[in-house]
């Protein structure tokens, strides 16, 4: 199969070039796929946030239905508005709501990822039939448009890309931040794809791993780095200014090139490897902010401005 990308053709199973701002960023179809899966977990329907999962096994969506309830009943307190309409629906029609959902780990309010229901787009729509709501209709084609374009996406990977960048652009980011936050993404999927060959355990290894490098070249853990940018469940990366990207890359980089140099193996010798690799780039955060006098891990944010101060320029 060949992916199409501005009027070029590549073949799926060598690298991708994607053209940003004039500049070539080469990818692989997998590395594509990795950044389009990174991005894909939150769906906006207007300005308001629906978390998602991609079934990649039967190619579809699944949505978080307390997310769709909170949108569509405009409740205040949506988990007890779902438990209720459960009860509600069972009584009436005899249905039991929950036999038409899924439990999946989806990222929560307070940074973790928990168990919630989530439902397929057949399911939401039966479960949209039992919330009178005027955003009923807009939601139902919301819905369908989603569900095309993931399909076009998986067709064509090079199209993830462009609504990516897209959705960045709508949120004020700059093409110099899309192209280095891309950047970015392929250093990281190198050095997770060389963990798990290295027998490291995802999920929880990763994070820990990622969380050594982390505070060893800014001297503050993600979760103390998300607090001063005032981040709760959001991405830390999408709210970096171009600086933090760029030496977040470099320690991700040297973290990987160190391992391999070492043959690192488990994850205690990854450890290791980390915290070396972690400062390499807090030794040139150093060297830059001496000559500068200026901080390159800041608590600025790209959170809808409350106040001016609060987005980067």
């Amino acid at each position: 199969m060949f992916i199409s990308y501005k009027n070029h053709l590549y073949n799926s199973n060598t690298k991708v070039k994607i053209l940003i701002q004039k500049k070539f960023l080469t990818l692989r179809k997998d590395e594509i796929l990795k950044i389009m899966s990174q991005n894909t977990e939150i769906k906006l329907f207007g300005e308001q946030k629906i978390r998602t999962s991609w079934d990649e096994t039967l190619e579809e969506w699944y949505f978080s239905v307390v997310d769709v309830v909170e949108i569509l009943a405009e409740s205040t307190n949506p988990r007890d508005y779902w438990f209720k309409m459960k009860q509600r629906v069972k009584l009436e029609d005899g249905i039991e709501l929950s036999t038409i959902c899924r439990q999946l780990k989806l990222l929560a309010p307070d940074g973790k990822m928990r168990l919630t229901d989530c439902a397929n787009v057949q399911s939401l729509f039966r479960i949209i039939q039992s919330i009178p709501s005027p955003k009923a209709e807009p939601f139902k084609q919301w819905l369908a448009k989603v569900g095309y374009e993931r399909i076009k996406e998986t067709i064509d990977p090079a199209q993830s890309i462009d609504r990516a960048r897209e959705n960045w652009l709508k949120l004020g980011r700059s093409e110099k931040w899309i192209q280095q936050r891309m950047t970015g993404q392929e250093t990281r999927n190198k050095l997770t794809d060389y963990w798990k060959d290295a027998g490291v355990k995802e999920n929880q290894e990763f994070a820990v791993l990622t969380n050594i490098i982390h505070q060893e070249w800014t001297g503050l853990t993600v979760k103390e780095h998300k607090g001063l940018k005032n981040l709760k469940s959001q991405n830390l990366r999408d709210h970096m200014s171009e600086a933090e990207l760029i030496f977040t890359a470099l320690a991700e980089l040297s973290t990987r090139q160190i391992a391999e140099s070492e043959q690192a193996k488990g994850f205690t010798e990854n450890a290791k490897a980390s915290k070396k690799g972690g400062s390499v780039a807090k030794n040139a955060r150093r060297e830059l902010e001496a000559k500068t006098g200026k901080s390159v891990v800041t608590g600025e944010n790209f959170l809808p401005p409350a106040k001016p101060k609060d987005k980067l320029l």
